[in-house]
């Protein structure tokens, strides 16, 4: 007898009602929870863990960084990146030697759903050969003695349907085609095992390039269900998610992220790595902000029109044209033009992780928030930074109302409010006076009281200086500079050049266990040499670092090798 068990957790409608917004609720993804599982739903598009230290997080790493209680998680299982569906984390070491052994001893079932637009020549079959590496793919060879045997249970559907979908790369972004349904029952759990042997059996998975299958807006395999002995209870336990295959995967891998009661401004689209090269879409409220080199066409309107095809996304577009020498453009130029919709002339709110802020659609450089900082926020917010890191850990005699934060470049004082609502007091530095006024803005449009911390405008190489022979010390220290800038009062400034010497003054005046975050997105400075240099530029300084973690940029900003890494963040714990 089978269970199907509901996501438990905070939410959404019951996250509404909480006054303390540093409670997050479960991620989308997210399909249950108890003390010893967590069950997620995979997109597709997402690593199921980061390919390596530099890489964007994949979903292991993005879950066990979030929340204290997944510090532990546990991988037992992996889907391949295009794959979607259900997995299974540990978070017990009792249940990771349960189901280890479950998917070692074959108790464990799987049931796929897969397209392909070949004919089937059956309509059902066992497959059992042995997988060969072959380069990046894997050939299905006949069983042989003494090697690993793969086995997988096939069944296909023997009436084609038509079916569509909207993405890159296809004539008028349109996908349509027959396709023939298929399930898939693994008994083993080999590399590419589906996809190897449907391709051997004539029948390679739609949008499985590299077994030969025909192109797609996405490959067309999706774990469905996933069965087991629960590691405590040892009842059976069922889960299930249907598979998406007609719907743009981009917006899959959104929704497994963003809960949207509590945030409503992310990117949407990411150039190259969503299929649109030189194309950025980002997600505001109730407007959709297109960037790109090339001025805002009919073509573009209907692509994204297709991409956003609902009753709940936004009708207003603006439309932003990308410079390369953007230092020659004045703001105006700069600056977004609607193109769609009614015009948003006045400031408009938006929604993240709780917390409102304020953005200008039509303002020239930026509108008045940086997406990609957006989990950085959060960490603020939560206070926990990464598994077995915390921003606040208890070794400060003070109550956490008295722990001073120092945000500097603090530009509309978006992590200036994420710490107020944690409950730090809050020093806010930046050059620009306007901005400043911004940020008290946000304050107010959270409930917070400015009066009760600090705004100061001046250039943050002299006030450091000058905090440094005054003797005064901050808990926590944040350094997001710009790649470069130049004002009368500080000059030229050159992240890669100026920021060691920031990071070194930082750490002089940053308490005893502080935390210092640093973060840059020069895109030409590789993520290992950044972390040297901020490590080299702490030690200069006279301090260790007693624990620190690196963070890529969110997921909704994904890696490819067409659309590489730019955003480095380290967080550290100086001692």
């Amino acid at each position: 007898m089978s269970t199907r068990l509901q996501r438990c957790g905070l939410r959404s409608a019951e996250a509404s009602s909480v006054s303390d917004r540093s409670v997050q609720p479960l991620p989308p993804c997210v399909l249950y929870e108890d003390d010893h599982l967590l069950v997620v739903h995979k997109p597709p598009g997402w690593n199921t863990h980061a390919p390596s230290p530099w890489a964007g997080q994949g979903l292991y790493e993005w879950l066990r960084d979030r929340e204290p209680r997944w510090a532990n998680l546990a991988i037992i299982h992996r889907l391949d990146k295009e794959t979607s569906g259900v997995m299974v984390f540990s978070k017990s070491a009792r249940a990771n030697r349960s189901l280890t052994d479950q998917f070692a001893t074959r108790r464990v079932t799987k049931r796929y759903v897969f397209w392909t637009d070949r004919p089937p020549s059956r309509r059902s079959w066992l497959a059992r050969n042995t997988l060969i590496r072959s380069g990046s793919r894997q050939m299905a060879q006949p069983a042989r003695t003494g090697q690993p045997l793969a086995e997988t249970r096939f069944e296909v559907h023997p009436e084609p349907q038509i079916v569509q979908a909207i993405g890159p790369g296809a004539p008028s972004n349109l996908y349509k085609t027959y396709v023939w349904t298929g399930h898939a029952w693994p008994m083993s759990g080999r590399t590419h095992q589906i996809r190897a042997q449907a391709a051997a059996a004539g029948m390679p998975v739609l949008g499985d390039a590299l077994y030969g299958g025909s192109p797609w807006v996405r490959l067309c395999l999706h774990a469905e269900e996933l069965g087991f002995y629960h590691p405590v209870t040892n009842a059976f336990v069922r889960f299930t998610a249907p598979a998406e295959f007609h719907v743009w995967p981009g917006r899959l891998l959104r929704q497994a992220l963003i809960e949207a009661e509590w945030t409503d401004a992310y990117r949407w689209i990411h150039g190259a790595a969503d299929g649109w090269p030189g194309w950025y879409v980002d997600r505001l409220g109730n407007s959709f902000l297109s960037q790109s080199e090339s001025d805002w066409s009919e073509a573009l309107g209907t692509r994204l029109t297709q991409l956003g095809v609902s009753r709940d996304l936004p009708q207003t577009i603006y439309h932003k044209v990308l410079r390369r020498q953007l230092s020659r453009c004045t703001p105006g130029e700069a600056a977004p033009r609607c193109v769609q919709g009614p015009s948003m002339d006045q400031p408009v709110l938006i929604r993240e992780n709780g917390l409102r802020f304020e953005i200008r659609l039509q303002e020239g450089y930026s509108v008045g928030l940086f997406l990609d900082q957006r989990e950085n926020r959060r960490r603020l917010l939560t206070g926990y930074i990464s598994h077995d890191f915390h921003l606040f850990d208890g070794r400060h005699p003070e109550s956490r109302e008295t722990l001073h934060v120092l945000n500097a470049f603090a530009y509309t004082c978006g992590f200036s409010v994420a710490a107020a609502q944690a409950g730090a007091r809050v020093t806010s530095l930046d050059l620009s006076r306007r901005y400043l006024e911004w940020g008290r803005r946000n304050f107010q449009h959270n409930g917070i009281d400015p009066s009760m911390h600090l705004f100061v405008r001046g250039d943050v190489r002299d006030w450091l200086q000058r905090w440094e022979r005054r003797a005064q010390h901050f808990h926590c220290i944040l350094l997001d500079p710009p790649t470069f800038s130049r004002s009368k009062e500080g000059g030229v400034f050159q992240v890669k050049k100026d920021l060691p010497a920031l990071v070194t003054v930082a750490a002089r005046i940053l308490r005893s266990h502080g935390v210092l975050f640093v973060s840059s997105n020069a895109a030409d400075w590789p993520a290992s040499d950044f972390v040297d240099t901020i490590l080299r530029a702490v030690r200069v300084a006279g301090r260790q670092c007693a624990r620190d973690h690196y963070v890529p940029q969110p997921p909704d900003f994904p890696v490819h090798a067409q659309e590489p890494a730019y955003l480095k963040t380290l967080w550290c714990r100086l001692d």
